[in-house]
């Protein structure tokens, strides 16, 4: 059995596109040489217009420039997190300021890797990103207070209202429900949300966390335990 469910999420991860939006040739092309060896359908397109132009239902993860010689990368972002909820977003920018960061991830970014990136970090966090629509066939839906998810689905609900997340923001909320009244470290949540291979800072979840509580609404249900990680507190 885990055999297979092993090579159904190998499957799965191969078979979802991804888009590079990268208007410096040479970095392009070495991406889509990489990913390509890696066996996942790529394209690449280099202005933001045509990245809204070009994103496809089959894509389950664009790589995204802010630099880009059109339009700002993070008006390209927005867009295409109102056009697809569930793709998953990775900015890849010279921009390092931890302004930057945040705003790329404010723009509806699940992730943001600065260059120069090392090749492992990227694939890693590829193979992180695509890897959330592996787990559908063995989730239950996951219930703690008037709040639920269905992770085959991905959708999740307070009450009657659906809560619209972010791809990362519903892995988040998964594992954090799963676990009710149990403390989630932050390295498990690192590490079974966005990658084992990735020990970078971790802003991201920072973000993340802030968002979720913002689209939960009061009672805040989320609690912060200082250098620790994080409770959800079930009413």
């Amino acid at each position: 059995m885990r055999a297979r469910v092993r090579a159904n999420v190998i499957a799965a991860v191969t078979e979802s596109g991804v888009l590079i939006v990268e208007d410096d040739e040479a970095i392009a092309s070495g991406l889509v040489r990489v990913l390509d060896a890696q066996g996942h359908p790529v394209r690449r397109v280099a202005t933001g217009q045509a990245a809204l132009d070009a994103v496809r239902d089959t894509d389950g993860l664009v790589l995204l420039d802010l630099g880009l010689p059109d339009v700002d990368g993070l008006h390209v972002c927005r867009a295409l997190r109102l056009l697809r909820p569930e793709l998953a977003i990775l900015i890849l920018t010279a921009r390092d300021r931890e302004l930057d960061v945040v705003a790329g991830l404010d723009a509806g970014a699940d992730d943001y890797l600065v260059k120069p990136f090392r090749l492992s970090e990227l694939l890693a966090r590829v193979r992180a990103h695509l890897r959330r629509a592996v787990m559908k066939e063995d989730c239950d839906p996951v219930r703690a207070g008037d709040v639920r998810v269905d992770p085959a689905a991905r959708r999740a609900w307070r009450g009657d209202d659906e809560l619209r997340l972010r791809p990362k923001e519903f892995d988040l909320l998964a594992l954090l429900l799963g676990e009710a009244g149990r403390v989630v470290t932050r390295e498990r949540i690192m590490r079974e949300v966005w990658d084992t291979e990735w020990l970078g800072a971790t802003k991201t979840l920072d973000t993340h966390i802030l968002a979720l509580r913002t689209k939960l609404g009061e009672p805040a249900t989320i609690t912060t335990l200082r250098g620790i990680g994080y409770r959800y507190e079930a009413a």
